[in-house]
C-alpha cells in the first residue's frame, strides 16, 4: 500500500506534489540555462550563414556583371580568394564629337584646316587593380578602383575646311597632327561631361539591383593609378 505517498482518495500526497512541481521547475531552469548558455554560438552560427549567404549572392552578382569572382572577406577572414580577372569592365559607352582647327599664318600666307570627328567612349573599371569584398554585420563595403575612361573607338571624321595658301601649303605631318588630337579631345570631353561618375552610378544600380540585404551597401571607389 501507498498509504504515506497517495492519500486514501487516491490523490498524490503533497510532498510528492511538491517534489514533482521542484523537479518540473528545476529541469525548466536547466533548459533554459542551456539554451541561453548557447545563444552567443548559436546567433553567431546563424549570423555567418546569413553572411556567407550574403558573399555567395554578391560572387554570382559580379560574376554575372563582371565575369570574375572578387576577393570577398567575412568578418576579417577571407571566404572566397579573387580569380584572374579580365583587365577591363566596361558599363557605359557614348558617342562623342568633336572638332578642331588648325589656322596657322607665315609671312602673309595663311593655311587652315578644320576636322570633325565621332568617336565612341567607353568607360568603366581596370580590374586589375584593388577590387575586394569586406562582409559585415553591419555593413558591406565593396571596394574598387575609380571608374575611368578605359577606350576611344573613331567612328569616322570629317574634313570642314582644308585651306592652303600660296606659299603656306598644308602638309601631310599637319593633317596626321590634327587626327591626333581628336582622341585626346573626344576623351576630355567625355571625361568633362562627367561619364566616369555615371558608370560608377550605373554599377552601383546594377550590383543593388542583384542583391537585397539588411546591411547597407557602400561602395568605395579608391584612387589608383590612371591609365593614359
Amino acid at each position: 500500500m501507498l498509504c504515506h505517498s497517495i492519500t486514501r482518495s487516491g490523490r498524490i500526497s503533497w510532498p510528492v506534489a511538491f517534489t514533482l512541481v521542484a523537479l518540473l521547475i528545476a529541469a525548466i531552469i536547466v533548459i533554459i540555462f542551456l539554451r541561453i548558455e548557447s545563444w552567443p554560438a548559436r546567433t553567431a552560427h546563424q549570423s555567418t550563414a546569413e553572411l556567407e549567404r550574403i558573399g555567395k549572392n554578391l560572387r554570382a552578382a559580379f560574376i554575372d556583371i563582371a565575369h570574375l569572382q572578387p576577393r570577398i572577406t567575412i568578418k576579417n577572414r577571407i571566404y572566397m580568394e579573387q580569380t584572374k580577372p579580365v583587365s577591363e569592365l566596361v558599363v557605359l559607352s557614348r558617342r562623342i564629337e568633336v572638332e578642331h582647327e588648325l589656322l596657322h599664318s607665315w609671312v602673309g600666307s595663311a593655311k587652315r584646316v578644320k576636322l570633325h570627328g565621332t568617336f565612341n567612349v567607353k568607360a568603366g573599371f581596370d580590374l586589375r587593380q584593388n577590387l575586394s569584398i569586406d562582409i559585415r554585420p553591419g555593413e558591406i563595403v565593396v571596394q574598387l578602383p575609380h571608374a575611368q575612361i578605359l577606350g576611344i573607338e573613331e567612328g569616322g571624321f570629317d574634313v570642314l575646311a582644308f585651306e592652303n595658301g600660296l606659299w603656306n601649303r598644308i602638309s601631310g605631318e599637319d593633317v596626321q597632327n590634327e587626327l591626333s588630337t581628336l582622341p585626346q579631345l573626344a576623351r576630355e570631353k567625355a571625361t568633362d561631361s562627367g561619364l566616369p561618375a555615371e558608370a560608377e552610378h550605373a554599377l552601383r544600380q546594377q550590383i543593388e539591383q542583384r542583391i537585397h540585404t539588411q546591411q547597407p551597401l557602400r561602395l568605395i571607389f579608391t584612387d589608383g593609378q590612371k591609365r593614359e
